[in-house]
């Protein structure tokens, strides 16, 4: 077994329960009686998913933000969220920046558990969502003939990492607390026919749709609407952390500010045609572990 897509590839044997929907999506799908609940986690390493030198409030926001962009995907409200948290950081500012953000998305914490370690330190976050349309959207539905929209910008984060990482004086916000699109997300969903947020880099999570649905996706380069200058472009639709909603539509949509980037297509031999070249997982999309 080798990397990420290897071992989640063994788990699809456990995870055979529908709610898991295949492991090819955001977050389970869960009913429980009249209620359709929304579950997902997410885990933060020290130099991976952020500098060792940063306020750990910060940490917190993003960690919080992270699992609330995949409620977003589901046009999910929140309900509650349980935190693992590894002890010897600064915990204080920790907890400002993990009250600050449930505060912000208006997110109780439930629970969780706590250990001791060294470094790298890691988090983790759990979050439950209530549905508010149903069916819920996934990544699988997408059909050849929508079109293709994203909902913010991508090379926003990659900037401010690269600003974060030189210690330059300029707005490093897209990185350090970025915002999960909660609101919009629940008004898309009854308007998509698939739907996901763009976390390891706008091509690879396109990619990961396309798989899901059995489609290709076309996507013109220069309508994504970008975060960052234009000579980025290329470096922009492969970094992740941007937390924009990509989905896919036929019929009119709430007028939310998406950008029309592409279509859907037949399947081809390649999961992305992008202006036209076909680009799969092999070419370096984004952001995969291992």
């Amino acid at each position: 077994m080798s990397g990420e897509l290897d071992f989640i590839a063994a788990l699809r044997g456990i995870a055979t329960h529908p709610a898991a929907r295949g492991l090819t999506d955001d977050a389970a799908v869960l009913k429980v009686g009249g209620e359709t609940l929304v579950l997902t986690h997410d885990m933060m390493v020290e130099g991976v998913h952020f500098l060792s030198t940063q306020d750990m409030a910060d940490v917190a926001w993003k960690l919080v933000a992270t699992n609330m962009s995949d409620l977003a995907a589901k046009g999910a409200t929140p309900v509650g969220a349980l935190l693992g948290h590894m002890l010897g950081g600064d915990d204080d500012r920790f907890v400002d920046g993990l009250r600050e953000a449930l505060a912000h998305y208006n997110c109780p914490l439930l629970g969780g558990d706590t250990v001791s370690g060294g470094s790298p330190h890691s988090f983790g976050l759990t979050a439950i969502g209530r549905a508010t349309h149903s069916p819920v959207p996934s990544r699988a539905d997408a059909k050849p003939g929508d079109g293709l929209y994203l909902l913010g910008t991508v090379g926003g984060a990659m900037m401010g990492f690269e600003a974060l990482r030189g210690g330059l004086e300029t707005d490093t916000s897209a990185y350090r607390r970025p915002v999960a699109l909660l609101s919009e997300g629940q008004a898309l969903a009854p308007h998509v026919s698939a739907m996901m947020d763009v976390s390891d880099g706008l091509l690879l999570d396109a990619s990961r749709m396309a798989r899901a649905s059995g489609v290709s996706l076309e996507i013109n380069r220069e309508r994504v609407p970008l975060g960052c200058s234009a000579t980025r472009r290329d470096d922009a639709l492969r970094w992740g952390d941007d937390y924009a909603l990509l989905f896919t539509a036929s019929g009119e949509l709430p007028d939310l500010g998406a950008t029309k980037i592409g279509y859907v297509v037949e399947a081809a031999d390649a999961p992305i045609l992008l202006d036209g070249e076909m680009l799969s997982e092999d070419d370096g999309l984004g952001y995969q572990h291992g």
